[in-house]
């Protein structure tokens, strides 16, 4: 029987597997291996992984389509397609059991997952994954038992993908349920609130397991969101994520 492949966005020569730590979300500051899959059933106009579904030929607006020298990406180039046991192979020589799946969409590739993380389990069974997903597709049972959190990220208008793409009912239902799923909302203004609030009532997502983070690549715009959207999270007792890899780094691929 073939092995289970995974399709991963292309990093140099290779796959964009790398060991950091964790930027964003309730888990800031970890440190965590990423395995960034390719393809995405969203085209959100801000996305900073445009290269893993921003293809030649496409329909689809990007804030950057102005900029000199920018343009689609060749499919081709930039998907690499990898044995799920091999994957797990280049995840475990690293000195690190925190795994975050992420992407593109990771769960357009359950099957595939499922795969790499068994291989991980039975080399130790300590390792602890995360998944991080916009929450329009809802995990199989199997996928879902192994993981440990959830990452989700329902996409607002100002992402630029209408409400029948962006808005699963039964996918946000499912997660907020789910006792290790904790939702992250992406704010470019103060108007965006009233439409996570609007949300998190209509899917009777858990408000304390609500963060709000100010949408930006690069320290300058963040820094003029972050000081509004703090006061606002306190105010209104939601938790604040930032762009922690973006103040230590910048706006850069594998770190």
């Amino acid at each position: 029987m073939a092995d289970a492949v995974l399709k991963l966005a292309r990093l140099h020569d290779g796959p964009e597997i790398f060991h950091s730590i964790q930027g964003e979300g309730i888990s800031a500051g970890v440190p965590s291996v990423f395995v960034r899959a390719s393809l995405c059933n969203l085209h959100c106009r801000w996305c900073d992984t445009d290269y893993t579904w921003n293809w030649e030929g496409t329909p689809w607006e990007h804030e950057r389509d102005g900029e000199p020298g920018y343009r689609k990406f060749k499919r081709e180039d930039w998907i690499l397609e990898i044995p799920a046991r091999e994957v797990a192979e280049q995840v475990a020589s690293f000195p690190c059991l925190q795994v975050i799946l992420t992407g593109g969409e990771p769960l357009l590739q359950d099957e595939a997952w499922l795969t790499m993380i068994r291989c991980l389990l039975r080399k130790n069974p300590a390792y602890r994954f995360e998944v991080e997903t916009n929450g329009t597709l809802v995990p199989s049972a199997e996928l879902d038992a192994a993981v440990h959190q959830y990452n989700v990220s329902p996409k607002l208008e100002n992402s630029g993908n209408n409400t029948q793409l962006r808005c699963n009912a039964d996918a946000l239902a499912f997660f907020a349920r789910s006792p290790k799923a904790w939702f992250k909302y992406v704010i470019s203004s103060k108007d965006d609130l009233a439409e996570v609030d609007t949300i998190i009532t209509r899917h009777a997502i858990p408000h304390d397991r609500v963060l709000l983070m100010p949408e930006g690549r690069d320290e300058e715009t963040l820094q003029q969101r972050r000081l509004w959207l703090a006061d606002t999270c306190r105010d209104h007792n939601f938790r604040y994520s930032d762009r922690l890899h973006i103040q230590l780094w910048g706006s850069r691929r594998g770190v």
